[in-house]
């Protein structure tokens, strides 16, 4: 059951389009995987259509339409094309190649969005930063937030740390806890600078996430001197 959701104002941005890119991925993932959230979504874009509707149409020069068209003809594409016949469902991007992606079970159940991220982003290059968890950046097309997957290990404890800027997680694999409470798939967390956790992987299964951070992490206690100036932060 997920229990932790993006809170009205995040909500309200992703549907206006005024939340930025890496956080909009965060959300539309877990609305994909919250009916709850997606039916308040859904209500948004009735409300935002109705005021449309009702507001006063403004005029355009002529060649309006076709600056709009050249901006999306100039638009990077992300991921591969997709395939509704691939082995992973409809949208899922197709891999000629099985790689150890295809056969690792915390990726076999993506968001339709995330699968379709790592299109250009396979193989995934994991990195290990602690003894307990690993990352893998993801390119996502952006300069301002790093995009990146985070695997805790089986009962795996990861470093306490503080937060220089905003942080979101989504749980899309197993579970963690921390002094807040338990999250389970789908769940997805606000961090706000200052706030200080430090989760800790359940004993039965790993826990896989992906995080948006805007800046990097500030490790607590007596050797936080030490890890902090090699922790990197690098947007993609």
């Amino acid at each position: 059951m997920i229990r932790h959701h993006p809170d009205s104002n995040m909500l309200l941005e992703y549907a206006s389009g005024s939340l930025p890119w890496a956080m909009s991925l965060a959300v539309s993932a877990h609305l994909q995987l919250c009916p709850h959230c997606r039916r308040a979504s859904e209500q948004l874009n009735e409300i935002g259509g109705g005021l449309l509707e009702d507001s006063a149409p403004q005029a355009t020069s002529g060649a309006a339409l076709a600056q709009l068209m050249e901006r999306i003809d100039q638009e990077p594409q992300q991921g591969e094309p997709q395939h509704a016949d691939s082995p992973a469902g409809e949208g899922a991007p197709v891999s000629r190649r099985n790689t150890r992606d295809d056969r690792d079970p915390a990726l076999a159940r993506l968001p339709q969005v995330i699968r379709k991220l790592l299109g250009g982003n396979r193989p995934l290059k994991w990195r290990r930063v602690s003894p307990a968890l690993k990352m893998s950046r993801l390119h996502t097309g952006q300069d301002q937030y790093e995009v990146a997957f985070h695997r805790i290990s089986r009962g795996g404890k990861v470093a306490e740390h503080d937060h220089r800027g905003r942080e979101v997680t989504l749980v899309l694999y197993g579970s963690f806890s921390d002094a807040d409470g338990v999250y389970s798939p789908g769940d997805f967390l606000l961090r706000e600078p200052g706030e200080v956790h430090r989760p800790i992987a359940t004993q039965d299964q790993e826990c896989l996430c992906l995080s948006v951070v805007e800046a990097p992490v500030s490790v607590t206690g007596p050797l936080g001197w030490l890890v902090n100036p090699l922790l990197s932060f690098r947007p993609a």
